[in-house]
């Protein structure tokens, strides 16, 4: 098969004039010119840190490197973008007209970002995606990220465990008087998390995200990744990287699961946060 996505082709000329019996050949496109530097066809090269960039037959596309910087969520009423020294990429701070202080989005699990993931490692940048939304809204989900943090700076999907709620307790019970929301739920004793049949090795006394009566819903906001150990009824063991939740937010921007538009919502609406 001579796929033309991999710069191939079928040449008929030799089996003239039938033109049924073709030779699969390599394509051979013309080279680019950018900013009077001649690039060779298929050819990747960086103009500067913010971007990445691939001749392709004459043409030049690229992708921009400084994807990952985000404002500050929740607590941040002036967010602002400054250029530090020694970066290439501006970062979000918080413009308190008093201190400018790093802000790292708190909803994002620890340790990911790693100053804007813009790290050098052996001529590499590193690049890491925030992690997506756990694919069930109540019970065991799975949550993944692509990352290229290694040794060979390869991109990888990672995965972890999340648990956002337990689907069999009813937590409106434990809403305090006159209210319609409860932020964090948090087990009343601690118990081994199970999966597959695998139970982990220690008990957890972990916190959830509540759920609101009106329109509201309850996401996490802070949150880490922790490995937990579990031992199988065969006899092997298996060791899993889990979400472990540290704070949630109950705000209006309730968004779909896996909603690939989610991530155009920068930071919650200060006046939905005083209200």
């Amino acid at each position: 098969m001579c796929d033309p996505h991999k710069g191939l082709y079928c040449d008929y000329s030799r089996d003239m004039p039938r033109y049924e019996v073709g030779v699969c050949g390599q394509m051979t496109g013309v080279g680019c010119v950018l900013n009077g530097v001649r690039y060779v066809n298929m050819q990747s090269f960086q103009p500067n840190c913010k971007y990445n960039c691939t001749c392709l037959d004459g043409a030049v596309g690229c992708v921009p490197l400084c994807v990952n910087s985000r404002p500050p969520l929740v607590w941040c009423q002036n967010p602002k973008r400054i250029k530090l020294a020694g970066k290439c990429c501006e970062q979000w701070v918080c413009d308190d007209s008093k201190r400018f202080r790093k802000a790292t989005p708190r909803h994002i699990a620890s340790p990911v970002y790693r100053e804007e993931s813009e790290t050098w490692q052996k001529n590499c940048i590193t690049q890491t995606t925030p992690w997506s939304p756990c694919s069930k809204t109540c019970g065991m989900g799975i949550s993944t990220r692509i990352s290229n943090d290694n040794d060979r700076c390869k991109l990888h999907t990672e995965s972890r465990l999340c648990n956002l709620r337990p689907c069999e307790v009813d937590i409106t019970q434990h809403f305090r008087a006159g209210k319609k929301c409860l932020a964090v739920y948090r087990e009343p004793e601690s118990k081994n998390f199970t999966i597959s049949g695998c139970i982990s090795r220690r008990a957890y006394r972990p916190k959830y995200c509540g759920v609101c009566t009106d329109d509201r819903c309850c996401t996490p906001y802070k949150s880490k990744t922790i490995k937990v150990h579990y031992d199988c009824p065969d006899g092997t063991n298996v060791t899993w990287n889990v979400m472990w939740i540290n704070a949630c937010f109950c705000n209006l921007g309730c968004k779909k699961i896996n909603d690939i538009f989610s991530e155009l919502v920068s930071y919650h609406d200060y006046t939905e946060i005083v209200n």
